[in-house]
């Protein structure tokens, strides 16, 4: 059984940020089969991101999950944008991307992102790294990090 961050019951509030229309469905699809109480939202762009991060009516989500290469402003750009603001320090980041350079993890690792998850190509396997994903952001929140569970592999 996987518990979530909502208080009260409420639903854990989950926001992708990528540039494949096609990820950002399956993502919402494997969500939708995980069967926990989450509220999906996607956006399309890291410019996206930040608007929506910044936008006072809207709640911010619980679990970003950001992946690095999209157009307009990097996932890497917006990793030390969101870090840089305290006002944005309950939001748990997992970075989600097809890269599984060293650089790349290395990187994200040094900015603050929770974890690091290399997107899956099998759909079974995307419902299990982000069920694993949903835990793991939450027990790896806070210092003192560890780089051995930075990289999620299922």
């Amino acid at each position: 059984m996987i518990t979530t961050g909502g208080k009260n019951g409420e639903p854990l509030r989950i926001l992708l940020a990528d540039d494949s229309e096609t990820d950002r469905k399956l993502f919402i699809e494997a969500f939708r089969d995980i069967g926990l109480n989450t509220i999906v939202a996607t956006v399309n762009d890291g410019e996206e991101l930040m608007e929506y991060l910044h936008n006072k009516q809207a709640s911010l989500p619980h679990l970003l999950f950001l992946d690095l290469n999209m157009p307009r402003k990097s996932g890497l750009e917006c990793l030390r944008e969101i870090k840089a603001n305290p006002a944005y320090n309950d939001v748990s980041i997992a970075i989600y991307s097809t890269s599984a350079s060293e650089k790349d993890i290395e990187e994200t690792f040094m900015n603050g992102a929770n974890v690091y998850i290399k997107k899956p190509v099998e759909f079974d396997m995307l419902i299990a790294v982000l069920k694993k994903a949903v835990t793991s952001a939450y027990n790896y929140q806070s210092p003192p990090f560890n780089k051995a569970n930075f990289l999620l592999r299922i």
